[in-house]
């Protein structure tokens, strides 16, 4: 009598398998049916990070997506109901570098000139482009993930949700405008929050430069020289103090090249051994010393004195800081306390203003090398040289990044840096040295969020002012329209037209329109436990039922990207974070251990690389190459042993049992 066992085929043609067990698992309804049958059961909650999907997906994504698969179907299998809902990432400067290049744009002039309708539109539509391109990767791969109902950043709903939690931040005092030196990109024309810096830093090489700035008042007028240490020569045209700390000893010493004040701990580094200490004076002591600045190429008034901070440090330099206040946060805190002017001679666009003599008209990087050949034509340059060091860089568009003074809206997460780290010490981190380390060092070096953005495609920030100044944070469309006095709800809440509803000001009665500014995209991301469900205006019980979320995943930069914002926004707004658990991957490399780029060549395509190999070999490989977050180098030739040694052993194992099986009628 026959057995259950039919034989399999000696050969197998692995990707031509995997497209028949994807069939059976469409006809049947697979995944549908196991969310069916675990209905009821405890929830075990995945939350699905968002990709851009403007972007085509990369075989990283198949790394990333490997992981978000495998732990769902083990906890589905060890009794729990795991929901799994896709959800994309849709506003923000990747979206709109991406619309800009299409359109053979190179900055804001020329978008406001198309209109910022008209070029929304464009983005609404990028977003869209791809879509069908993730759905066939993420079935191919065989990530049982719902796409059907997915949740996107742009839709009304989901802005709605995001102003509710700005106007609760808003309410707690939170959420405030501030005129801080922050980190700008003049190419996008809008600053960006630290986080944001720290995906962007990228190796140059800037000239170090040690420049005299001769003494003008007390003792030492005529007779010495201040020296100063700094790799940004362009900020010497704002020169408005130099900082000495109070309780540090400077020396003034004679060389051959001259007389200098500098830091005695650094004395030696800086002049060498031979150089004649004169006389040590305290910082305190060189306080409101006056000099000649290095440019006079703008007017500033009532400045060029030294002035003391204790932020001053001996570890580099020459323990005397140039003060640039348009240029530095340290620099602002520490002229305000002296009352001096902030003069910025560069434009939004990064370029010295035209009437600047030397570098009118130059873009800020660029103009280092003028200057410096300035100061060494007037005597003034002490010592030249190359130095090499990581400079923050824009992470989308990749400009030099310039730090500078505007106003930008800013979250208090200073205010709550006890509850982050709280959060934090509850949080179940893989690997375990993430939580004290990356993590928690940036958690220990917490600074505000600067939160608004100069730009167009995003979720516009939902303050109306009045030309009094009174602010009103608005936290749906429902509520403005209440506040307008006519319904207003089905318009689309995106610029141009959201701009174009103004409300009376609830205090003093005056038309109040609507703030410029967007917000950082990584607050939509960060949102997504709840605005997801558009939470607390919809679906206010699935929320509550699904957070906090078991488990998240993704790459280990995200640790200053998408699992900051997603601990820091619920926990501002609901008073802890939203994840329980979280998986950090390495990063996937080429072949030879070198970033994949479209320069080098070595970019593998996900979907003709398991059309090759099969999507068993490619999840094995990423599954089974060393600890989740261990680099990883794909090759074809890596994919081939797999298929050889893991897949088709088990293959011809099968085949042997099953022959045999069937011979011998056996039937368990």
């Amino acid at each position: 009598m026959p057995g259950p066992f039919s034989p399999l085929p000696a050969q197998v043609d692995l990707p031509a398998l995997d497209h028949q067990v994807l069939e059976r698992w469409r006809e049947g309804k697979l995944f549908q049916r196991s969310l069916e049958s675990s209905a009821g059961r405890p929830a075990w909650i995945f939350y699905e990070g968002p990709p851009t999907a403007n972007g085509r997906p990369g075989v990283h994504h198949i790394e990333a997506r490997t992981f978000k698969d495998v732990f769902p179907r083990f906890r589905t299998m060890k009794g729990y109901h795991v929901p799994r809902r896709a959800g994309w990432d849709c506003h923000g400067l990747p979206v709109e570098l991406a619309v800009e290049t299409e359109l053979g744009f190179t900055g804001k002039k020329d978008i406001e000139a198309y209109g910022i309708a008209e070029f929304n539109a464009k983005c609404r539509e990028s977003v869209h482009r791809h879509v069908d391109e993730w759905a066939t990767l993420t079935e191919r791969m065989g990530f049982w993930v719902d796409m059907s109902e997915a949740y996107w950043t742009m839709d009304p709903a989901y802005v709605e949700s995001v102003w509710w939690s700005l106007k609760v931040i808003f309410d707690k005092g939170l959420l405030v405008e501030d005129h801080r030196v922050a980190p700008y990109c003049p190419r996008c024309g809008t600053g960006l929050s630290d986080h944001e810096v720290a995906q962007g830093y990228e190796t140059v090489v800037d000239p170090s430069i040690y420049v005299r700035f001769p003494i003008t008042g007390g003792e030492w007028a005529g007779r010495a020289d201040l020296l100063i240490w700094t790799t940004t020569p362009w900020t010497l045209v704002s020169n408005t103090a130099v900082a000495v700390h109070p309780e540090v000893t400077y020396a003034v010493a004679r060389t051959a090249d001259g007389t200098f004040v500098v830091a005695e701990p650094l004395l030696e580094r800086v002049l060498g051994p031979e150089a004649e200490v004169l006389a040590r004076l305290s910082g305190q002591e060189l306080e409101r010393t006056s000099y000649e600045r290095p440019f006079d190429l703008v007017d500033i008034p009532a400045a060029h004195y030294v002035i003391t901070a204790t932020y001053v440090t001996t570890a580099d330099g020459t323990g005397l800081v140039h003060q640039s206040p348009a240029f530095g946060a340290d620099d602002l805190a520490a002229t305000r306390e002296y009352g001096m002017p902030v003069v910025n001679p560069i434009g939004r666009d990064g370029r010295f203003a035209d009437e600047v003599a030397v570098v009118g008209g130059v873009f800020f990087k660029t103009a280092d090398a003028a200057l410096v050949n300035d100061l060494r034509n007037r005597g003034l340059l002490f010592r030249s040289e190359d130095y090499e060091h990581s400079y923050p860089h824009c992470w989308r568009c990749h400009t030099a990044l310039m730090y500078y003074a505007l106003p930008s809206w800013y979250i208090r997460t200073t205010a709550v840096k006890g509850q982050l780290l709280a959060e934090n010490e509850k949080t179940d981190w893989h690997p375990a040295n993430i939580k004290y380390g990356r993590y928690g060092d940036w958690l220990d070096n917490n600074v505000d969020w600067a939160l608004s953005r100069d730009r167009y495609w995003g979720t516009p920030l939902p303050i109306w002012r009045c030309p009094d100044g009174h602010d009103t944070c608005v936290g749906s469309l429902a509520e403005l329209s209440a506040l307008v006095g006519a319904d207003v709800s089905t318009v689309d809440p995106h610029r141009p037209y959201i701009d174009e509803v103004t409300l009376p000001c609830p205090t003093c009665g005056q038309p109040a329109n609507r703030v410029p500014q967007v917000i950082d995209a990584w607050y939509d991301a960060g949102s997504m436990s709840f605005a997801q469900w558009g939470a607390p205006h919809r679906n206010n019980d699935i929320f509550q039922a699904a957070f906090p979320g078991q488990f998240i995943c993704e790459a280990i930069d995200q640790t200053r990207g998408w699992f900051y914002t997603m601990m820091v926004v619920p926990t501002v707004v609901y008073g802890r974070s939203s994840y329980e658990t979280v998986l950090c991957l390495g990063h996937i490399l080429a072949e030879d251990g070198r970033k994949m780029s479209k320069h080098l060549g070595n970019i593998l395509e996900p979907l003709p690389l398991m059309d090759r190999h099969g999507a068993d070999a490619v999840r094995w490989f990423m599954a089974t190459s060393g600890s989740p977050w261990s680099a990883r180098r794909i090759s074809h030739a890596a994919l081939d042993d797999i298929v050889r040694k893991v897949l088709l052993t088990y293959w011809n194992t099968a085949s042997f049992f099953t022959l045999y099986a069937g011979a011998a009628g056996y039937d368990p």
